[in-house]
């Protein structure tokens, strides 16, 4: 997958744009959202396996959501390298739907250590990486139990930090924060950026922005927010 960070909030949306591509690519153009799904997870372990350099254990935080589908789809391309990962859900195994689901059960045929979250998550240990995967931009009102604990987890280990979309628990189109946020080191954002990341408080809480092409078609891309071509 291609990766930009020039210019982009030239061509930043609001998620609800991306959201509509998101079903003209899957509904119009028959690609399945497990696919979507896999692109955008691959091109952030990208992401992440240069952040972690091989040196530590990488620490994947998940969501209820697609958010987390993208965190889990990750976690298996990271530990295919030889990378550490662990994995620390919000919700039981049950509590995954559709390709959050999929993915979900392919990581833990993998057996990799999977745990619903606790705090601290294990005996305390530290990480080399935190992969932030709780909430992406379909956040609505105030974040409940116990993400405002994982953000803060997060937010209070001094570990580097890749948001995946976006920084947990800011909104996607103006920057603002209602409950907490994730302060990321830098931000895997997938198709096009969202403008909460370059508004408000979004600079703040994103860090370093780059955007990941995850293979839609260039028919589904507003005029004249086309990706590059190479």
């Amino acid at each position: 997958m291609r990766l930009f960070t020039d210019n982009l909030a030239l061509v930043a949306v609001e998620s609800d744009v991306v959201r509509e591509m998101d079903r003209r690519a899957i509904d119009e153009f028959g690609i399945p959202g497990a696919v979507l799904m896999e692109n955008a997870g691959a091109a952030a372990a990208d992401v992440a396996g240069d952040m972690v350099g091989g040196r530590g254990t990488v620490l994947v935080m998940a969501g209820s959501g697609n958010n987390a589908g993208d965190g889990f789809v990750i976690a298996r391309h990271l530990v295919n390298r030889g990378v550490e990962v662990e994995v620390a859900t919000a919700v039981t195994g049950e509590g995954y739907k559709g390709d959050a689901s999929l993915n979900y059960r392919i990581i833990e045929k993998m057996r990799l250590p999977m745990r619903l979250w606790q705090r601290p998550p294990g005996d305390g240990k530290t990480y080399g990486l935190i992969v932030d995967a709780l909430v992406g931009t379909g956040l609505s009102g105030k974040l409940r139990a116990p993400y405002v604990e994982m953000i803060d987890f997060i937010n209070g280990s001094g570990t580097p930090v890749l948001a995946v979309d976006i920084p947990s628990g800011l909104d996607g189109d103006d920057g603002s924060v209602r409950t907490a946020a994730v302060n990321a080191t830098t931000t895997v954002t997938f198709a096009l950026p969202k403008k909460g990341l370059f508004v408000g408080r979004g600079p703040f809480h994103a860090g370093k922005v780059i955007l990941a092409d995850i293979g839609m078609p260039s028919n589904v891309y507003p005029r004249g927010k086309a990706l590059p071509r190479s």
